[in-house]
């Protein structure tokens, strides 16, 4: 490739073994090389190697333009964005053409007029792959003059010419894509009389401006992303668009606990100081996991609209921002991120679900702070007995001498301002809470056995075993039964509440 980089003229690679070849061809032949070699590709795409890779690599064996359909938050225009990968380091053009033409077979009147005028003495120069992507947002004021071109009465002036020559034409960004990979996302925001208009570059591969009788066979791989046509009510794929887009890919999120975790961990932007001074379990890492699972399932979320990864990479940011912000109150070195830092998480949450009628009812934090509790509940019993079973169940219930210390009217309040040996003498105050957990784990660090301690009290609430409130800097936990005589105190205690 350096040798070939040192050819400025259309004779020296003549001379040399350099063949033409279209862009889908392209992508095929280095795509076989990838596969053949058992290269990876598609690197940081996590959760789709059994599903979305293969129908991907299918399409490009195809030749195909491809339109990647999905929820928002399923990694789409990554997708689209790593494709460049697939295309040669450098080809080269027609120094000077705004089409990058092909110097073996050019298409504009630029280019065919420097090999006429110039022969074998035509400039010739190289553009890396990661010139050669190009990507638009479809907005609803996106024009035909956008995408395909106009007449530019400018350059008409300029140069003396009628509207009759070629050369007075603007380009827009589908030409200048020539030899290249176009990305038009969310096509159904793409309003349909401009819809209609990439017709001819996707099946008769020439374009239409104004008066002009232009064919320019362009070489363009197309990727179109777009949510399903049921989820927007803004517009949708006309019908004869998508007949001419060859492959359509279904796009998901994770499907396990386990994938959607990897994706948080490799997305969420931390900084050295975090990473190195607040220390993450693996319980918050797949209760965050958790919350989206929870949302994506709730009654109270537009299931159409989707749960984004992002509001996962999110939460995990917020919930170790929020340690960091005790630490550094407290002026200790390093923290852990404990269950009541989740307070954290619920701005991260609010700003990413789309609410039904009854979720708007109920308010957006307190769906929020609902799909948190349902995590825990659902986590709870991944490290310890049912609360229910335990409770009916004639072996013994483990959790009997946590629950009479609260019966016998002891309350307890974590603040998630408080510091660690705050935080470690509040739960070692609960009876019987330490010893449940070295019954269960009985090796574990002290900052995960007093994680799970803590943990312990939020599952015995969502279990309806232990009552907690909600206060504006934390929680209090009290007996379930005496709570039922106090729910004056308990309205409060919401009012309090900052969500």
């Amino acid at each position: 490739m350096s040798e070939l980089l040192n050819i400025k003229t259309l004779g020296q690679l003549k001379k040399t073994s350099y063949k033409s070849r279209s862009v889908k061809e392209e992508l095929r032949a280095n795509l076989i090389t990838q596969l053949k070699n058992k290269s990876e590709g598609f690197e940081g795409i996590i959760g789709y190697e059994d599903t979305v890779i293969p129908d991907l690599h299918t399409a490009i064996l195809s030749r195909h333009n491809t339109l990647l359909l999905g929820l928002r938050g399923q990694a789409k225009t990554r997708i689209a964005r790593l494709l460049v990968s697939l295309l040669d380091e450098y080809v080269p053009y027609i120094e000077g053409s705004e089409l990058y033409d092909d110097p073996l077979a050019p298409i504009s009147w630029f280019g065919r007029n420097e090999i006429a005028t110039k022969g074998d003495d035509t400039p010739i120069a190289w553009v890396h792959r990661s010139d050669r992507y190009t990507e638009k947002l479809a907005t609803p004021d996106v024009t035909v003059a956008d995408l395909i071109g106009d007449v530019d009465p400018i350059k008409a002036a300029t140069l003396k010419l009628t509207y009759a020559d070629e050369r007075v034409i603007h380009f827009g960004l589908i030409p200048r894509a020539h030899r290249g990979i176009f990305v038009i996302n969310e096509l159904p925001d793409l309003q349909a009389r401009i819809q209609v208009s990439l017709f001819n570059i996707l099946q008769e591969k020439d374009i239409q401006i104004r008066g002009f009788k232009l064919r320019l066979p362009l070489d363009i791989q197309f990727v179109f992303t777009a949510n399903p046509e049921d989820y927007t009510n803004r517009g949708s794929i006309v019908t004869p668009l998508k007949d001419r887009i060859e492959s359509q890919i279904l796009t998901h999120y994770p499907r396990t606990l386990d994938i959607s975790r990897r994706i948080t961990q490799q997305e969420a932007n931390l900084t050295a100081d975090q990473i190195a001074n607040v220390e993450s379990d693996g319980l918050v890492k797949d209760l965050v996991e958790q919350i989206a699972f929870e949302a994506r399932d709730s009654e109270y979320i537009d299931k159409k609209s989707g749960v984004s990864a992002r509001l996962t990479i999110s939460a995990y940011e917020n919930l170790i921002s929020n340690a960091e912000r005790r630490m550094l109150i407290n002026g200790e070195k390093n923290t852990f991120v404990r269950i009541s830092d989740f307070l954290g998480v619920i701005p991260a949450i609010t700003g990413k679900i789309e609410l039904v009628y009854e979720g708007e009812l109920e308010g957006p934090a307190k769906v929020a702070n609902i799909l948190v509790g349902k995590a825990i509940k659902t986590m709870m019993l991944q490290f310890f007995p049912d609360p229910e079973k335990a409770k009916k169940s004639k072996k013994g219930n483990p959790y009997t001498e946590i629950v009479s210390w609260f019966s016998e009217g002891n309350t307890l309040e974590l603040i998630d301002d408080l510091s660690l040996p705050e935080y470690k003498k509040a739960l070692n105050s609960v009876t019987g809470l330490k010893e449940l957990v070295k019954q269960f784990h009985p090796r574990l660090a002290e900052n995960q056995q007093l994680l799970l301690m803590e943990f312990v009290l939020h599952g015995l609430a969502e279990f309806s075993q232990l009552n907690k409130g909600f206060l504006n800097k934390g929680f209090t936990f009290a007996d379930m039964f005496d709570s039922l005589f106090n729910l004056q105190a308990d309205d409060e205690d919401l009012e309090d509440d900052r969500y």
